[in-house]
């Protein structure tokens, strides 16, 4: 649902106000869009694609293993290119100031095994029963 003329005009003022306020803070909190994420990716991409054609031209004349590298380092760069930029996951601010993992990250813990995350699952299911 879009913001009314008033409710626009208020966000505006606001917005005014934090930047004169504190402008190192406003300019942290508009980042960067995910144009000119993937404008950064385009042009890393393209580097590494022409560092790995160079890459393959040394190998050539010298040795396969080195062209090889090259063009491993060619495809990688174009993967790297072509996929979308993730967004930021950030958290939700709580009452008392602390901040949540964002929902996909909250049951997940990183270097627990199988056997860990199995055996969490049986101790809460007989807690439920």
């Amino acid at each position: 649902m879009p913001l009314s003329d008033h409710e626009q005009n208020m966000l505006d003022q606001m917005e005014q106000a934090l930047a004169a306020e504190d402008p190192k803070f406003a300019s942290q909190m508009k980042g960067r869009g995910l144009a000119a994420l993937q404008r950064r990716r385009w042009v890393l991409g393209a580097v590494g694609v022409l560092a790995g054609l160079g890459l393959v031209l040394v190998g050539i004349s010298t040795t396969m293993w080195v062209g090889a590298l090259g063009f491993a380092l060619m495809v990688a760069s174009v993967a790297y290119a072509v996929t979308p930029p993730r967004p930021a996951r950030l958290g939700l601010v709580q009452e008392d100031g602390e901040v949540s993992a964002p929902k996909g990250a909250k049951g997940r813990r990183r270097g627990s095994s199988l056997l860990d995350r199995l055996d969490e699952r049986w101790e809460r299911r007989e807690n439920n029963w």
